[in-house]
């Protein structure tokens, strides 16, 4: 069976874990029960061994097309073949509904009288476990031998096989009738899924959970569809818990095929922090943007001593997030090796703190008033980062081949003193103002002396660089640069030249650029190219900008979805789908709109 491509596959959630639904009906990836848990459905990683759960009918010839139900995160999935028209929907209910942990999957004939078949083979523990199944009144039941024990229980009406730790069914539906399945936590379940009114009434409430959420979106620009499935898509990778948003909710996915660039982004970055919070307060989600700093408050309390961050976190603020390799899997179109947790956790990357203090300047300017409590932890960290900002790192980028002076470091080290500047003098908090100033000021000098090159007219990647990088398209969104500043704008051009195909932007050239330490080669990065998108808004050149953006929103897949990067052929690369591209999105949306419609 070959691999079904990235993008034909759209996210379902529960907002504590996901499902990826193939156009072919299969649930090819999904970790349980928690986004960060072990995975008990991965053929997306591994077709014969990774496990997946497929309901599809039997048809020939048969075309596709997959939707998500307007305004929700609810999937429906249409086979039409001259047999007939069939559909698939799927579901996950939301906790604050009533319901936990809930996999809703219901078969329905539109025209004729169709086949279809299930089948239902979890792989529990990446695939490293074992597990029994069981039969009985209640459904079936697996049960993993992994050391977590975690059961679960297939509910439906149609008659089941069991066969090697496999459930199948055959059944067929006339025009009208349904079959539905509820995969639950066993250990967790309340009964409710076996009451027969239980599926009509989970569908209405998810459906009117995620329209209420939408309608609360301020957003009534020119892009209103794509910014909203972006809106949906965050609201979907946001762990409710903690309010702590993953990177992506996959991992091992390539940014090459058949290269060894697989990472797992499960986590929360810091770095994602301040354009988590400005997409969510841009569009009037408040509550999440809340939630969201109460999390990276709590980072901030747990820093260590000297007042040092660690770049990612688990979802519950855990720092140790060991990296393995996973070689019984043979990887995504044999893209390996499948690595779990992420070795970068314990990386230096200065730029974090920018992040961190810009995510706070812009929380305590459109939110609420941060608290005394917070700015001490604040300024622990601000004085470790006045202290070290001269320190060469891995960058934002995570390199593998040794530490450099970089740019973007030196970039967000200048933003994170002055939004601590910033804040103190608006909240008139207690601060070491004189010493803060001096280091901002010396910062900023720095990168005109030293990242400035003035043959290519351009800043660099790196101290001593002759190479540009995507990166620094932040300069004037972070506002270290006006828009239209001559200098700025002979980087843009250079960044032009160098790294932009058509309207889509690579991250550094991989031939020039710093080493990351890794073979191979990757795609062009989506969020680079929106960044880019609202350098030319900004700048003033506005039917390019909206030209570009509208082009680059036309590489996203058919749902509105975007991974981490875009191969050679358009084909959608990396973790899927990437917070940190639907961030950009909004981002380029929301400022373009407001230039185009002659706002500031």
């Amino acid at each position: 069976m070959p691999y079904e491509p990235i993008e034909n596959y759209g996210v379902i959630g529960d907002l504590q874990t996901v499902a990826l639904v193939g156009m072919n009906g299969s649930i090819d990836f999904m970790c349980f029960p928690h986004f960060d848990s072990p995975s008990i459905f991965a053929a997306l990683l591994d077709h014969r061994k990774g496990g997946r759960f497929q309901v599809a009918p039997v048809l020939r010839g048969e075309r596709r097309k997959q939707i998500y139900f307007p305004d929700t995160n609810m999937l429906l999935t249409r086979f039409l073949s001259p047999d007939g028209v069939a559909e698939v929907s799927d579901f996950m209910p939301i906790k604050t509904e009533g319901h936990a942990h809930h996999l809703i999957r219901r078969a329905k004939t539109v025209r004729g009288e169709l086949s279809f078949r299930m089948i239902c083979a979890p792989a529990f523990d990446y695939g490293r476990a074992g597990h029994t199944v069981e039969a009985g009144r209640g459904g079936v039941l697996f049960t993993s031998e992994a050391a977590d024990r975690l059961a679960l229980r297939l509910r439906t009406s149609v008659p089941v096989k069991i066969e090697n730790g496999v459930a199948t069914a055959e059944f067929k539906l006339a025009a009208g009738e349904t079959a539905a399945f509820v995969l639950e936590n066993a250990g967790e379940s309340d009964g409710a899924a076996a009451d027969p009114d239980y599926i009509v009434a989970a569908f209405k409430e998810t459906m009117n959970f995620w329209r209420r959420w939408v309608r609360k979106s301020s957003y009534k620009g020119r892009w209103r569809e794509m910014v909203n499935r972006s809106a949906l898509t965050l609201k979907l990778l946001t762990y409710a818990p903690t309010g702590a948003v993953v990177a992506a909710p996959t991992f091992g996915l390539p940014e090459e095929i058949g290269g060894g660039r697989n990472w797992d982004y499960r986590f929360t970055w810091i770095r994602d922090a301040s354009f988590t919070l400005y997409g969510l307060m841009r569009l009037g989600y408040t509550e999440e943007a809340a939630e969201f700093m109460s999390w990276i408050e709590d980072r901030c309390h747990d820093c260590s001593p000297d007042g040092a961050l660690q770049i990612m976190y688990g979802l519950d603020g855990r720092s140790e997030l060991i990296e393995e390799t996973l070689p019984h899997w043979e990887g995504y179109a044999s893209s390996s090796p499948v690595r779990i947790g992420n070795g970068a956790a314990g990386q230096l990357q200065l730029d974090i703190y920018g992040e961190l203090m810009d995510s706070v300047y812009i929380y305590n300017k459109f939110g609420q008033p941060i608290s005394y409590d917070l700015w001490q932890s604040l300024v622990r960290v601000t004085d470790w980062l006045c202290a070290n900002w001269q320190q060469p790192d891995e960058g934002i980028w995570e390199v593998r081949g040794g530490r450099r002076e970089f740019l973007y470091s030196r970039l967000m080290a200048w933003v994170a003193v002055d939004r601590a500047v910033r804040l103190s003098l608006k909240r008139s908090f207690p601060a070491p103002l004189e010493r803060w100033l001096r280091v901002r000021d010396e910062i900023y000098s720095d990168i005109y002396r030293n990242f400035w090159d003035t043959d290519l007219r351009s800043f660099v990647q790196y101290k001593g660089a002759k190479t540009v990088d995507a990166s620094t398209l932040l300069m004037p969104l972070v506002k270290f640069s006006g828009p239209t500043d001559p200098r700025w704008l002979s980087t843009l051009q250079a960044i032009e030249n160098s790294l932009v195909e058509d309207s889509l932007v690579y991250r550094y050239n991989i031939d020039d650029a710093a080493s990351d330490g890794l073979s191979g080669r990757e795609g062009t990065f989506n969020m680079c190219s929106f960044w880019f998108v609202e350098c030319l808004s900004r700048a003033g050149d506005l039917e390019k900008a909206r030209f570009f953006f509208e082009k680059a929103i036309g590489y996203a897949n058919h749902l509105g979805l975007y991974s981490e990067e875009l191969g050679p052929t358009g084909e959608h690369l990396g973790n899927f789908p990437q917070a940190f591209t639907h961030l950009a999105l909004i981002s380029a949306a929301y400022n373009l709109d407001r230039t185009l419609s002659g706002l500031k």
